[in-house]
């Protein structure tokens, strides 16, 4: 049986049971808080059974997805407390499309046995990319205050070093940029992914910092889930701290417009990860998990 949520009732009580089920339900959670300020990425969220559901799944409407090819598009948040339902669930083809090129992203690791299941059956073939998931701190005070330490409370000075002001401008991207944050995305580099990151920067909040000629030297965005990520800086002007200062500033403008806010670094990402140790981020004690999935 497959159910779509609709309306601001239904939507709200979905809400309410995921934060239960936080830091393992943190992606889904904020896919959902997303589609509850107006769903600009049309978005429609897929259960099991209601009230008590046992897998939540959340996707573009069919009419968003008529390219094959595009898995930026056609990409899957999912939560499960029930690994043999999940399976289940999204083997359904009214679910899940798997003739197409797709991503899956979660925050429990436990869903690979799931999609390695089901990558025999529905014959694809599949690659799992695993990451550090890091909550910010005001984020986990509101949401999962037991996921805070002392260390953390007691440090709220993350205040950024000072940037030459004369030389960078902070200011926000426009779609324009969309082709040079592409180029320096991991996951991009090519005209799929910016045609995704374009969406992104005319619907969310996006940061940046302008260098001397006026093209953006550094930049921060969000994407549909409410995760703050793809930020970069180019290479001549990297190791002075300018990252840091955009997310900085990033931060506290979506912080107050109530934004569950978190993100992730690469296993292998030491400055990255060094950065958000110095932000108090908070490490999860869950994984940010993505599956590409490609037809055979």
């Amino acid at each position: 049986m497959m159910i779509i949520l609709q309306g601001a009732k239904m939507l709200q009580t979905l809400e309410k049971s995921l934060r239960k089920s936080l830091p393992e339900s943190l992606k889904v959670y904020g896919t959902v808080f997303h589609i509850k300020q107006g769903n600009p990425f049309k978005l429609n969220v897929l259960v099991d059974n209601w009230p008590d559901f046992n897998t939540v799944v959340v996707r573009p409407q069919e009419q968003e997805m008529t390219d094959d090819l595009d898995c930026y598009t056609n990409t899957y948040h999912i939560y499960s407390n029930n690994p043999k339902n999940c399976q289940k669930f999204c083997g359904l083809p009214e679910v899940i499309n798997w003739k197409q090129h797709l991503q899956i992203q979660s925050s429990q690791s436990t869903l690979n046995e799931v999609i390695q299941d089901l990558a025999v059956t529905k014959s694809f073939k599949v690659k799992h990319t695993q990451c550090f998931l890091y909550m910010m701190p005001e984020t986990a005070k509101k949401l999962a205050p037991s996921l805070l330490d002392t260390k953390n409370l007691s440090s709220n000075n993350r205040k950024p070093k000072a940037i030459n002001l004369e030389m960078f401008k902070l200011s926000s991207l426009d779609v324009s940029n969309a082709a040079l944050v592409n180029k320096f995305w991991h996951f991009g580099g090519n005209e799929r992914s910016q045609r995704f990151l374009e969406h992104c920067i005319r619907t969310f909040p996006t940061f940046c910092l302008l260098g001397p000629d006026g093209t953006p030297v550094s930049w921060s965005m969000m994407d549909q889930t409410g995760e703050l990520r793809v930020a970069a800086t180019v290479p001549e002007y990297r190791g002075q701290g300018l990252v840091t200062y955009v997310i900085y500033y990033q931060i506290q403008a979506v912080n107050k417009l109530g934004f569950p806010m978190y993100s992730h670094v690469d296993k292998s990402n030491k400055i990255m990860q060094r950065l958000s140790h110095n932000m108090k981020a908070i490490p999860m004690p869950c994984d940010w998990n993505q599956w590409n999935c490609v037809p055979l």
